[in-house]
């Protein structure tokens, strides 16, 4: 006859392969779709590979893709509610050993997105995170956002898009010109997906209408994110990590 302590050690058992199991299923899920985006382009940001929200724009970590997604996260906390003037401008200082790098940014188009990294940037969220993802190709983006610096790093919940058509209107590829300066969130190609990660816009790149626009470099900023542009990325090719690394000591985000 089996005891009760002993039956106790036989079902704790029995639920942690079970955990076990389902873990494995998870991480199994997760691989299978990073081959995939890997494999195919990704339909989030539109023109290059590493800026939209979680994937490159994303964390997918693939290479060479015109978009910028990042992965669906799993939602564990809500939203912040808003807190942020929307009739006013804010300044986005984000503090790289690299240079400081200044974002214009209009909280009565983008006030959700603005609202979102002040809570962040108040809450220590970006300090000593890095730049992950560069992309010289196609597109000329540098990503960054992602508090561990794969990609695949997220706040727990999404903000809505803002301001698709302040750029203007497609052109018959279905894109629209992301001028050199601009500052937009990434995305995992859905509607309404955006996260935490951005990206820097050093040139010129025609992307898809679908990733929120919602700032400016100054000229400084620009500058030190061409020369990182220009050094391109480790180990050669046209997206990845690049080669000239930039750490964020800080992001601040204060009403102008």
């Amino acid at each position: 006859m089996v005891s009760n302590d002993k039956r106790r050690r036989q079902l704790a058992r029995e639920k942690a392969e079970r955990q076990e199991m389902r873990r494995e299923a998870a991480r199994r899920k997760v691989r299978r779709r990073n081959a995939a985006i890997a494999g195919v382009i990704v339909v989030a940001m539109g023109a290059g590979a590493a800026v939209a929200a979680a994937g490159a724009l994303g964390g997918d970590g693939g290479g060479g893709s015109d978009e910028r997604t990042e992965p669906t996260p799993t939602p564990t906390r809500s939203e912040p509610p808003m807190a942020v003037d929307t009739k006013a401008r804010y300044t986005m200082t984000v503090k790289t050993d690299r240079g400081d790098i200044r974002i214009a940014m209009d909280a009565a188009k983008t006030p959700r997105t603005v609202n979102s990294f002040k809570k962040l940037a108040d809450e220590g969220y970006f300090d000593r995170t890095t730049c992950h993802r560069l992309t010289t190709q196609n597109i000329h983006v540098l990503q960054c956002g992602d508090p561990q610096g794969t990609g695949m790093g997220n706040p727990g919940y999404t903000i809505p898009d803002e301001n698709l058509g302040g750029l203007g209107k497609p052109g018959k590829d279905g894109k629209v010109t992301f001028p050199a300066g601009t500052v937009a969130m990434a995305n995992t190609s859905r509607p309404d997906s955006g996260g935490s990660q951005f990206f820097l816009v050093y040139k010129d790149s025609r992307l898809t209408p679908t990733f929120t626009p919602f700032g400016t470099m100054d000229a400084g900023g620009l500058e030190t994110v061409r020369k990182v542009g220009a050094a391109g990325v480790a180990g050669g090719g046209g997206d990845g990590a690049p080669e000239l690394p930039v750490a964020v000591e800080k992001i601040s985000v204060t009403k102008d």
